[in-house]
């Protein structure tokens, strides 16, 4: 009996590290500073809400396409960085980083094109990405 409870015991503790060890991982990579609040709230919010609200009438100039696409650029790398440095635990963020970087380099292509409305379109499935990892990965 007491053989079966140290065993249950061992299997229990062993199931607990391994979730927390995932959960550092979401807050943090494995040996950079950077926490994955700070990424979310010092690059991809202020560009992901900028770009959509640029998004919301077309540019008039090259400055203002530019600047969408630099937005828009930056998101795209962000996707990287979310699977850089063990940041990535399991296949929700995986997938939610893959789509990520998929929508948004459609997004690149409809402004490299001077498509507002595409563009737009686009960024609904880049945004779509934020909204399941969140679902998965966000208390």
């Amino acid at each position: 009996m007491l053989k079966k409870f140290l065993s249950l015991t061992l299997v229990l503790g062993l199931i607990t590290a391994v979730s927390m060890g995932a959960a550092v991982q979401i807050k943090k990579g494995k040996t950079r500073p950077l926490t994955t609040k700070q990424l979310m709230s010092g690059l991809v919010k202020p560009q992901c809400g900028g770009l959509g609200e640029a998004l919301k009438t077309a540019p008039t100039d090259d400055a203002g396409w530019a600047a969408l696409a630099t937005q828009a650029a930056l998101l795209n790398e962000a996707s990287y960085i979310l699977m850089d440095d063990g940041r990535c635990p399991d296949a929700d963020w995986a997938a939610a980083a893959t789509a990520l970087r998929e929508g948004t380099a459609a997004v690149l292509t409809k402004i490299e094109a001077k498509d507002a409305a595409g563009a737009q379109e686009a960024f609904k499935g880049a945004t779509a990405s934020c909204a399941a990892c969140h679902k998965a990965h966000k208390k």
